[in-house]
């Protein structure tokens, strides 16, 4: 009813963007009407906090240094951690405002990254006591999981919190609802690693983490470049592959003159080196998965969307593909990183795509590794003049000249699949390349066929509506054209 109600880039994502919806009705249990209320709420609070907008730039550069917030590490189920570290904050009504846009701005920096890839929220409370106390802020920490952004929260995990602050927790609890009580998890240094594994706790709560904190630049997964194309190939590897190769040459006779260049640039990291441009137009090799998601970036589309598929030990699946578009009139310069080189080769992971184009990224496991929740991979990607070279030399050149503005980004996770089917079973799933399921994927699966049916259901109940309303008027005109019929014959007669 009011144009400047909300901000219009909220408005033009809500109608563009079917994840968004989803996750607020799937948040608000499939009701309409309070899915719609919060909806309302929710964007006029990022309207009041100038969520969009929010940058480094335009908050105090002390909230960053005191390291009070900030996103570091994963826990067990691969969920980015939001630390919260309570010592460091103080109660100040005049800094109330900026603490909150603070919270703010690294839930939306995290949202807009990972595309709404839910948080585990860690309260660690070592060190605290009364003066920590903040019932105000930690309330509003908790309407911007429950109010403001959807199915955002997977766990709320609170290290060693003080017997002091119990009575202020049992307020807390008064704020969540039933639903995000179930998510609170009050743990201490024995405990803990239920929820979060060692390498990401620091060692006063039993971990082995050496991170510190510091700023500047902001917290991120620590990406390494640059990033090993071809890996040391051992002789497991060689075999591997050279097995690989001969089953999928019974499979499928037409790959043979793909799969006998594939072999040749296995046996040596020089031939490798030496045939680059073969690379680009090679066919895709069959065990590695289908791309089933698409990521509509400003220079490339990439596919898949948000996460790898790699099997465990027992599925054994060690090849992902990752398909780039280039979508622009330039060629796009391109390279990969990732927080774990020494598992991964990827073949290309540093070249450029021509206009028009599509380019197939090969991602695979080194022999003896397993692929792990926690492992993360960067694209990142800038047009290029057209002046300009694609060779390895002008790539180099221009990584080290081009503005981090114009550079665009986009993370992969890794997913896991766990599988206890027959081996029979599991090669067969293998050969179709359909990935396992989660249970957030069928709950999602799920209520999205629920939305389908209702739609349909509402869909035949006004056919039928307007069935009848045809068939009353049907009736109606038919008796209309009897009665006059009949005063035309009566007038006669």
């Amino acid at each position: 009813d009011k144009s400047d109600k909300y901000d219009s880039r909220d408005v033009e994502r809500l109608q563009q963007d079917d994840k968004w919806v989803e996750n607020y009705l799937i948040w608000r249990h499939d009701v309409v009407d309070d899915t719609l209320k919060m909806i309302d709420e929710s964007f006029q609070w990022r309207k009041e906090y100038t969520v969009n907008d929010l940058s480094e730039s335009v908050l105090p550069k002390w909230l960053f240094e005191i390291g009070a917030l900030f996103l570091h590490g994963y826990d067990k189920e691969g969920y980015k951690l939001f630390w919260f570290k309570v010592k460091h904050h103080t109660r100040d009504p005049k800094q109330q405002l900026d603490k909150k846009k603070l919270v703010a701005f690294w839930l939306e920096h995290y949202a807009k990254r990972d595309h709404g890839k839910p948080l585990t929220v860690v309260f660690d409370m070592a060190e605290t006591g009364i003066s920590h106390i903040d019932l105000d802020f930690v309330r509003f920490i908790v309407n911007c999981f429950t109010d403001y952004y959807p199915n955002f929260l997977t766990k709320i995990v609170i290290f060693e919190m003080p017997w002091i602050m119990n009575a202020a927790f049992k307020i807390v609890k008064g704020w969540l609802g039933p639903d995000a009580i179930s998510m609170l998890k009050f743990t201490n240094k024995s405990d803990v690693q239920e929820y979060i594994s060692g390498e990401y706790l620091p060692p006063h709560m039993g971990g082995t983490d050496s991170f510190k904190y510091s700023y500047p630049p902001l917290v991120d997964d620590d990406f390494q470049t640059p990033l090993c194309e071809n890996g040391p190939i051992t002789s497991e590897d060689e075999h591997e592959s050279k097995e690989e190769i001969d089953a999928d040459t019974k499979e499928a006779g037409e790959l043979n003159e793909a799969q006998n260049v594939n072999q040749k640039k296995m046996n040596s990291i020089e031939q490798i080196s030496k045939s680059e441009e073969t690379d680009k137009t090679e066919v895709k090799p069959k065990n590695a998965k289908k791309a089933l998601t698409t990521f509509k970036g400003p220079l490339l589309h990439i596919s898949p969307a948000e996460e790898l598929y790699f099997g465990s030990k027992e599925t054994g699946e060690k090849k992902c593909l990752i398909v780039l578009t280039n979508v622009t009139k330039n060629v796009v310069a391109f390279k990969v990183r990732t927080t774990a080189p020494e598992k991964y080769r990827v073949k290309p992971s540093n070249s450029s795509c021509e206009p028009g184009t599509s380019l197939d990224i090969i991602v695979s496991l080194h022999g003896g590794f397993a692929a792990s929740l926690q492992d993360r991979f960067l694209i990142m990607a800038a047009e290029m003049d057209q002046a300009s070279g694609a060779g390895g030399p002008e790539l180099t050149q221009f990584w080290k000249e081009v503005p981090r503005t114009k550079v665009m980004e986009h993370r992969l996770r890794c997913h896991v699949i766990e599988s206890s089917k027959p081996s029979s079973l599991t090669l067969k799933d293998n050969a179709f390349n359909i990935p396992a399921k989660t249970n957030e994927d069928l709950h999602i699966q799920l209520t999205h066929l629920l939305q389908i049916n209702r739609r349909l259901e509402e869909q035949i109940n006004r056919c039928l509506w307007f069935q009848q309303l045809s068939v009353a008027l049907s009736l109606l005109s038919v008796t209309v054209a009897a009665f006059c019929f009949y005063l035309a014959y009566g007038q006669r007669s």
